[in-house]
């Protein structure tokens, strides 16, 4: 049987699809990834989120989508190119802090304040600076990652790099995981 999804995306989200296409950008998360990304912002009311990776902001937009008005997202990027998009088609929400700037500079000088959801999509935050980034996370709050499965666009070394990842993650005692195999390969991980 087969059964179409329809599947309700944020107002923005084409106009920054086709700035994003015509950008040469070609690192945007995939839209299942997003669409969890927007239901688990759902989970966290009055929630501080963090991403680091904005990119173009197609993944922004879809975890402001899932957040309510009390809620604040850093978001992250140190590409002035590729952040612009974003700030043309997200800057107006004021939840919204866009950041330009180099992840790991950000996370040392901002490692005493905490989230209560952090999407790691970038070097730092996720191979580099990760118990940093761990360590700015509330009990309770969400550590998600992708591109965990193997991806066309990985450069010759980076599947070591991700199971290293993997095993990292699952060697912490202050995190609960789930590793899932759908999408681009989500962990998700919540931290006890």
């Amino acid at each position: 049987m087969n059964q179409e999804i329809n599947q309700q995306f944020p107002g923005v989200y084409q106009q920054i699809t086709d700035a994003t296409k015509a950008s040469g950008f070609d690192m945007a998360s995939d839209v299942l990834t997003c669409s969890l990304l927007r239901t688990l912002a759902s989970s966290k009311p009055a929630g501080s989120f963090l991403e680091l990776g904005t990119g173009t902001g197609l993944s922004t937009s879809w975890i402001l989508d899932g957040m309510d008005e009390s809620s604040t997202l850093i978001s992250i990027d140190n590409d002035e190119k590729f952040l612009s998009i974003a700030s043309n088609f997200l800057g107006s929400d004021n939840r919204l802090s866009l950041i330009s700037s180099d992840g790991g500079n950000w996370i040392e000088e901002n490692k005493n304040k905490k989230f209560d959801y952090i999407f790691a999509d970038t070097w730092h935050g996720k191979y580099l600076l990760l118990n940093e980034t761990l360590s700015m996370l509330i009990k309770g709050g969400l550590y998600i990652i992708d591109d965990m499965l193997p991806q066309p666009n990985w450069p010759d070394g980076h599947q070591e790099k991700a199971i290293k990842l993997i095993e990292d993650l699952e060697s912490r005692s202050d995190l609960q995981l789930t590793k899932q195999v759908w999408a681009t390969g989500i962990v998700i991980g919540v931290k006890k």
